[in-house]
């Protein structure tokens, strides 16, 4: 029996890693959980969000994952050395990746970072960035009314274009040439966010850059899946089936997606 990865999010953003893990990573399983209904973690409290990651760790562990992707940002600064301390298999995050990528990218190393709220405050992505490079200018964003244009499906909407247009123009007058989508719901969000930045700005996305992690941790610890048939992937929510399928089925192309319901305390 191949054993799957476990992936988890508090919604739909984690898609966007799955489908990074889809195109590389063919042989692996996947079993993904949404925590749809207690969404958005950006404005919850530390020990919400810290309670909520464990509770759904918990759920895949039952499940007999080989390794975690928490593939949530506001996830990942509160709760992932907690995680990799409770949990016997590897768990990787989408913060340092997110970093990396961005300091090695970075031409002047003047970074933008766009965040939930709750992650920004946090200060993961920022004392990071200046951990990898020390003369690093970090501009960080909350941006609270991303996730929800997400959680809808209304990420194409030309509303979402203005949201995400206003949000963004905090920003006008900072010289920076990186912008790191600090959230995995914002890569639904690329085009509007590229559209509302200078042109010479580069997007980094976590969700992609964590999948190259995930890549590293499979060799390291031997579990890499080299000959089994993979299982298709199944997916989990919390929240109400039909609203999660259908982004499930937008943004990874899927026409009948294993769309399963949760309960979790």
């Amino acid at each position: 029996m191949v054993r799957p990865i476990g992936v988890i999010d508090s919604g739909v953003g984690g898609l966007t890693v799955v489908k990074e893990m889809l195109i590389h990573l063919p042989n692996e399983s996947l079993i993904y959980i949404g925590d749809d209904k207690r969404c958005p973690y950006g404005s919850r409290s530390a020990e919400e969000v810290l309670k909520f990651t464990i509770e759904m760790a918990e759920a895949l562990s039952e499940m007999d994952i080989k390794m975690l992707v928490i593939a949530c940002n506001t996830a990942t600064a509160i709760a992932l050395e907690e995680i990799r301390q409770r949990f016997n298999f590897p768990v990787v995050g989408v913060i340092v990746p997110g970093a990396r990528a961005a300091v090695a990218t970075s031409k002047t190393q003047k970074i933008a970072v766009l965040g939930t709220t709750r992650t920004i405050k946090s200060s993961a992505y920022q004392n990071e960035i200046i951990k990898q490079s020390p003369y690093a200018m970090v501009y960080p964003l909350d941006c609270p009314e991303f996730v929800p244009l997400v959680e809808k499906g209304q990420y194409k909407s030309r509303e979402a274009g203005v949201v995400v247009e206003n949000r963004l123009s905090k920003l006008n007058g900072e010289n920076f040439d990186i912008a790191i989508l600090g959230c995995t719901h914002y890569p639904l969000l690329e085009a509007h966010i590229k559209k509302s930045l200078p042109p010479d700005v580069q997007i980094i996305s976590s969700a992609v850059e964590t999948v190259r992690d995930v890549e590293m941790v499979l060799t390291e610890h031997n579990i890499v899946n080299k000959g089994l048939l993979r299982q298709a992937p199944v997916f989990y929510t919390t929240g109400p089936q039909a609203a999660f399928k259908a982004i499930v089925c937008d943004w990874l192309e899927m026409e009948n997606p294993d769309i399963r319901s949760l309960m979790l305390s």
